[in-house]
């Protein structure tokens, strides 16, 4: 089992594991996407918010220079912020945003819900991005089901995915049924749950029994649920250590084990608005 993984919607093909670039500095995140898609990463994840995207978008030629990778096989994301909701600022951001990566990504993202403006102009104008050819396809971050169920029916475009926070210390039970409901898919950011997972025992024991890491571990849980994983790093043994998930897999038991640590309290980040509330598993 070596090779990568996709999902498909919509007759788009998403690689399943990702590289993520939140937080990391313009060169970082140049030298990383570069190094990424040596390693053989086909999907890379930014935002506007990142400050990052221009950067992101070096690397990328970096790598097809190299001639490591051609645009065609890489799955671009970005998305727009909270901030840009109203119609003319998103598609103004939409430009940007493409213009600064130097190309136009696979997937532009609603980066959180908020009320005002109304879902109807902002998803209204997300489809309009896309009808313009600003991207190819769209979707949603960090949005619970009710949102993303309100957000589909006003969309005439399928929303492709739903990324948020997933890790094993997190279900998201309800938000994978509304996934299959919507015939959508789940993103995962912090899969990693932020480092928690290196000294986890359950995982180490599933770990030593393939001869693998933790975080190979997590990252094939995730991958073997149907979920699309987007870790980040600025070391690139780390990113390749992230990468090597393919020649392993869980038994029904040994993912049965590690979705068993979901907790309560296992919510890493929350910036959801008080208008909006998490779905509860």
């Amino acid at each position: 089992m070596t090779e990568q993984m996709s999902l498909n919607v919509d007759g788009l093909t998403i690689p399943q594991l990702g590289f993520g670039t939140w937080m990391l500095e313009p060169e970082d995140a140049r030298r990383m996407v570069a190094e990424a898609l040596r390693i053989g990463y086909r999907h890379i994840d930014t935002a506007w918010i990142y400050k990052n995207e221009a950067a992101v978008g070096y690397g990328i030629r970096d790598a097809i220079e190299a001639g490591h990778v051609v645009r065609e096989d890489i799955w671009l994301t970005t998305k727009i912020w909270v901030a840009h909701f109203e119609r003319d600022a998103l598609l103004a951001q939409a430009e940007e945003s493409a213009a600064s990566l130097g190309f136009t990504p696979d997937l532009l993202l609603l980066h959180w819900p908020k009320l005002k403006p109304t879902f109807a102009e902002t998803i209204g104008a997300l489809n309009e991005a896309k009808d313009k050819g600003l991207t190819r396809s769209i979707g949603l971050s960090n949005f619970p089901s009710k949102e993303w169920k309100q957000s589909q029916a006003l969309s005439p475009a399928h929303l492709v995915t739903n990324q948020v926070e997933h890790h094993p210390y997190l279900s998201i039970a309800a938000l994978k049924a509304t996934a299959a409901e919507l015939g959508s898919t789940i993103t995962a950011w912090s899969p990693l749950a932020q480092g928690s997972i290196a000294d986890d025992p359950v995982i180490a024991d599933i770990a030593r029994a393939h001869g693998k890491s933790n975080g190979q571990v997590t990252l094939r849980w995730l991958i073997q649920d149907g979920v699309i994983a987007i870790p980040r790093t600025t070391k690139v043994e780390r990113a390749a250590e992230s990468f090597d998930i393919w020649d392993f897999a869980l038994t029904d038991e040994e993912m049965a084990r590690i979705t068993a640590l979901a907790r309560p309290d296992g919510r890493l980040g929350d910036w959801l608005d008080k208008d909006f509330t998490w779905d509860q598993d």
